[in-house]
């Protein structure tokens, strides 16, 4: 492969030298300054850096820290003639100079040196785009599971068009008291697509809505099980699906379906069950009451440490 290197140093004789060295394998440019060599880096993808140490107005260090901006994958050596240990293994340290060669320098050994370099390069380069793909999976994913919750939340309308809504502002209460909590992105992210899909697995809605005999309690318990399965299918909804396991779960230890208690509940699953309460307090049309917040916090209150968890309430308040 041709590659492109760069070489700066501000005594021409050293320049005229290394490139005789190296023009036959490489395209090579010279600067005989810092300045000049950035301003080459702005036109030129090269996959090299040689520089000297000690040059007039920026030495080596200085412009091999601004090269790592402009330029973040191409490996920097940096030639130097005299000791200063600080500046050199402050700069290695912090990956600002891949390896620095003494003068005067060895023609084998610095080929050698910018061979290793290379392979280096391509290491770093071969890295740097499979983060660039695996990125852009991650995107795609990204969108389409959002489609993909966004869809079901808006099916959710043709059993009750008010659902949509009550799901989003779930949603943002939730996220609101994950952020108060201090939860990790990852952790926000997660309970914000908890909070969303909560009505899409809500046991304790379809158990309101008629007296059930033990053989049709066991087929709505079947059926909720199916639609967690649904979304535990989803790679990026399953801790999602895990947190809505336990939203009917109580405090007290009263709650279905396996009576957990406490702490025992995941966090999410707690602060899902308050954010949902809330807005079903204070939106009329999700609840006959239609509450104002103060009210809707004193029947949180009320509940708290029974349904709720205390801490949650509190931090909703």
């Amino acid at each position: 492969m041709n590659y492109k290197i760069l070489i700066v140093d501000d005594e021409a004789a050293n320049l005229r030298l290394l490139e005789r060295i190296f023009r036959n394998q490489f395209t090579v440019l010279t600067a005989l300054s810092g300045a000049d060599g950035l301003e080459l880096l702005k036109l030129h993808e090269v996959a090299l850096i040689i520089s000297d140490q000690r040059m007039p107005e920026m030495t080596g260090v200085e412009f091999l820290k601004r090269a790592s901006v402009m330029r973040p994958h191409t490996v920097r050596i940096i030639l130097t003639g005299y000791t200063d240990i600080n500046s050199l293994i402050e700069a290695i340290n912090s990956g600002v100079v891949y390896k620095y060669v003494t003068k005067p320098w060895g023609n084998e050994d610095l080929k050698q040196t910018v061979t290793v370099a290379l392979h280096h390069y391509e290491t770093v380069k071969g890295n740097y785009e499979l983060s660039r793909q695996n990125e852009r999976l991650q995107n795609r994913l990204n969108t389409t599971v959002e489609n993909f919750v966004n869809m079901v939340v808006q099916m959710l309308g043709l059993k009750s068009a008010q659902l949509p809504d009550h799901c989003r502002r779930t949603r943002d209460y939730a996220v609101a008291v994950g952020h108060v909590l201090d939860l990790e992105p990852q952790e926000i992210k997660q309970l914000s697509l908890a909070a969303f899909l909560h009505e899409t697995v809500h046991l304790v809605r379809l158990l309101k809505t008629k007296e059930f005999t033990e053989e049709e309690y066991r087929i709505v318990k079947q059926n909720f099980e199916h639609e967690l399965q649904f979304l535990e299918w989803i790679p990026e909804l399953e801790e999602a699906a895990f947190v809505l396991r336990y939203q009917n779960e109580h405090f007290d230890g009263s709650g279905l379906l396996e009576g957990l208690r406490g702490e025992q509940i995941p966090l999410g699953s707690r602060i899902i069950a308050v954010a949902s309460k809330y807005d079903e307090l204070t939106t009329s049309d999700q609840s006959l009451q239609n509450q104002s917040k103060n009210e809707a916090i004193k029947t949180l209150q009320f509940e708290a440490g029974k349904k709720f968890d205390p801490i949650i309430v509190k931090i909703l308040s």
